[in-house]
Order: C-alpha cells, then sequence, then structure tokens
C-alpha cells in the first residue's frame, strides 16, 4: 500500500465519485463479520467493552466497512454500521464479476481477485465473502494470503477494489472505443480457466 493510508484513499475515490449526496437514496443492508469483547483489569475490577466490524451494502455497486466499539454490543454493532454508511464507495461491476485481476494488501494479508465466469460464485472465505456479496458481484475468484484476520483481510479487499477500473475508465485513458475493449474483456473473459 505504500504510505498512503486505507482512509485517505477511500476519501479521495468517494471525493472522485460525488457519493455525499447518494447516501440517502440507498437501500443499505448489513452483515456483522464479529462483534468481539475486550477486557480491561482495573484496580476496581474488570471492565468489559465490545468492538463489532460489519459490512454494509446496496448489492448494486456501492460496499463499505465500519468499525464500533461501545461497553455493550446492539450500541457497538450501530456505531459501526453508521462508520460504515459514512465511508460508503461505488465498485464496478462487468457482468457480475470484477474487470480484471488486481491485488489488495494490508499488513501481512493480500488479497488476489480474479475474473470468473458465470455461474462459478463467490469464492471467497471468512470476512472476504459477505463484502462480495453485498456489493453486487455474483462471480469472483479470490486467493487470500498470509493473516487471516478480519480486519486484515477486510482492510485488503478494500485496498485491491480500490484499485480497480471499470471499461470504461480504460477506454477513455487508452483512447480506444468502449465497444473494442468490451469485445476483448468478452474474449478474456471466456477463456478464463475455473480452478
Amino acid at each position: 500500500m505504500g504510505g498512503v493510508s486505507l482512509e485517505k484513499l477511500i476519501t479521495q475515490k468517494r471525493q472522485m465519485q460525488g457519493i455525499n449526496e447518494l447516501e440517502e437514496q440507498l437501500q443499505i443492508e448489513e452483515r456483522l463479520i464479529y462483534a468481539r469483547r475486550t477486557t480491561r483489569v482495573t484496580k476496581g475490577g474488570k471492565r468489559f467493552s465490545f468492538s463489532a466490524l460489519v459490512i454494509v451494502g446496496d448489492k448494486r455497486g456501492f460496499v463499505s466497512a465500519g468499525l464500533g466499539k461501545a461497553r455493550e454490543v446492539p450500541i457497538a454493532i450501530a456505531k459501526a454500521i453508521e462508520d460504515g454508511k459514512k465511508r460508503l464507495i461505488k465498485v464496478p461491476i462487468e457482468n457480475g464479476t470484477v474487470p480484471h485481476d488486481v491485488i489488495g494488501s494490508f499488513g501481512p494479508t493480500s488479497v488476489k481477485l480474479i475474473p470468473a465466469r458465470r455461474g462459478t460464485g463467490i469464492v471467497a472465505g471468512g470476512a472476504a465473502k459477505p463484502i462480495f456479496e453485498l456489493a453486487g458481484y455474483t462471480d469472483v475468484l479470490t486467493k487470500l494470503q498470509g493473516s487471516t484476520n478480519p480486519n486484515n483481510v477486510v482492510r485488503a479487499v478494500f485496498d485491491a477494489l480500490l484499485k480497480l477500473r471499470s471499461l470504461s475508465q480504460v477506454a477513455k485513458e487508452r483512447s480506444i472505443d468502449p465497444q473494442e475493449l468490451r469485445t476483448r474483456y468478452n474474449l478474456y473473459a471466456r477463456n478464463i480457466q475455473i480452478p
């Protein structure tokens, strides 16, 4: 990831996409990844608090993750949902899959996203699968390497999603007709082998 934080990249992406105005119109769904208890031992006894990691999305290209901490589980989950709604990003979807191969990393975790043929399904485990489901992807292949800590996995997947470019963006950058690029992509997508 270099020296730039993931939060800064998400903020830049949101400004480029102009998402702030759309948030009220979206029908957001949420999925809890975990709710964990942490204990702090003090002179007077133990103090318990809870942290929750939640994925939010509308299954039409908007997705985010939120983290919340509180003394009670429902409040932690509510805070996580609000945190997620503040950081929604739009991801490109081509025929139900990612437009191209991409590798995202965060700390000791790296995730490779690979386009898949229709009917493959979402081949992802742990904390990564709900991200793709709530983003609206139907067919994606992933390979996870390194740490399987849910926080690291979620951040690595979002790092990869932030690197994705749609076919129209690529066509504009390369000065190619978008229809010709789509034809090339369809040929490439048909030749993808399912492991």
